[in-house]
């Protein structure tokens, strides 16, 4: 892994991440539909960004191309992941980025480490949060972590999109800094299952991400107990951080873009431009608000070095869950 992740830097520092000769791309680009792979269910986090960038891309006519979203989904993430990596040195097909892609890449039995991709740009960071149902017996989130406690042997269900995300990550920290909290784990195939699963009393609460529940929570079918966040969100001024509440956590999901490894240079030029021209524009920015995203913008150099730092800093929660083996 480290001369993986040495490799990686090598690449970023020297301007040679994984680009092909110019000369392997003689045509204008892009001259077709690019297809954008997620690797959650309609509905997910992933899927919500993605669609959202599609249609900015389509409106704003940043390139003479549009997106055409495939979900491929199973495996949590195998899947997409795998079908991605064989698409080396392809420019018409394109990935969404989430922090799933670094419990993969911590994985040597499936060999799909940062060497597989050309990362474009970091969007946004996506909030995770608990969430409950409007019914729920739980008011706040010392009365869930009271139940986590109390209750050792019939502890919360916790709804989550993989057993080794952003989300599942969150409770591994809970866990470790609550004394004796436990929970038990139901994985969904993204987090618009998981959440529409608390919403219906299937489950207990959610670690999703705020934008995967926020339209249940505007119809007041969710109540959000606490954020991740390092500040309070302005659509939710009563829902406490867990850092204020006295719990030092604070992550978020991911939400980025990349193209395989080996990609024409020019390629990766013009697709940078165009993504950042989008984060840039109104649309973008309004569905950012509207989904509490916290908005930040990093170039593919940039967002490169990021991937390699975020593998670095979450090797202890993947080899603590045994995301060296199969889920």
């Amino acid at each position: 892994m480290s001369s993986l992740r040495n490799g990686l830097l090598y690449c970023v520092v020297t301007g040679t991440t994984a680009l092909a000769s110019p000369l392997a791309f003689p045509q204008a680009y892009p001259s077709k539909p690019i297809e954008l792979v997620v690797h959650t269910s309609a509905g997910s986090g992933t899927d919500v960004i993605a669609r959202a960038v599609a249609e900015v891309m389509r409106r704003d006519k940043l390139l003479p191309q549009p997106f055409v979203v495939a979900n491929r989904v199973g495996g949590a993430g195998v899947v997409a992941y795998s079908y991605f990596k064989s698409k080396r040195g392809d420019p018409y097909t394109m990935l969404t980025v989430s922090s799933s892609l670094l419990s993969l890449a911590h994985r040597p039995d499936i060999n799909i480490g940062l060497d597989n991709y050309t990362p474009l740009a970091l969007f946004a960071i996506d909030p995770q949060t608990i969430m409950v149902a409007a019914d729920s017996p739980y008011t706040s989130f010392k009365d869930l972590m009271d139940a986590a406690r109390r209750n050792p042997d019939s502890p919360p269900v916790a709804a989550m999109s993989s057993p080794l995300g952003t989300g599942r990550m969150v409770l591994y920290m809970l866990e470790k800094t609550v004394p004796g909290a436990r929970f038990r784990y139901v994985s969904f195939k993204g987090g618009g299952e998981a959440v529409t699963s608390v919403a219906g009393g299937h489950t207990t609460f959610t670690p999703e991400n705020l934008s995967e529940g926020m339209a249940l929570v505007e119809s007041k079918k969710l109540r959000v107990l606490a954020v991740t966040s390092d500040r309070r969100l302005p659509f939710l001024p009563d829902a406490p951080t867990l850092q204020e509440l006295g719990y030092p956590v604070q992550v978020g999901t991911i939400r980025g873009f990349s193209f395989p490894a080996g990609v024409p240079k020019e390629a990766v030029v013009t697709m940078e431009a165009a993504l950042e021209r989008a984060h840039r524009t109104a649309l973008w920015k309004e569905h950012a608000a509207r989904n509490m995203y916290q908005d930040v913008y990093l170039g593919s150099a940039e967002f490169s070095q990021f991937l390699v730092q975020r593998l670095a800093e979450y090797k202890e929660f993947y080899d603590a869950v045994g995301a060296t083996t199969k889920p």
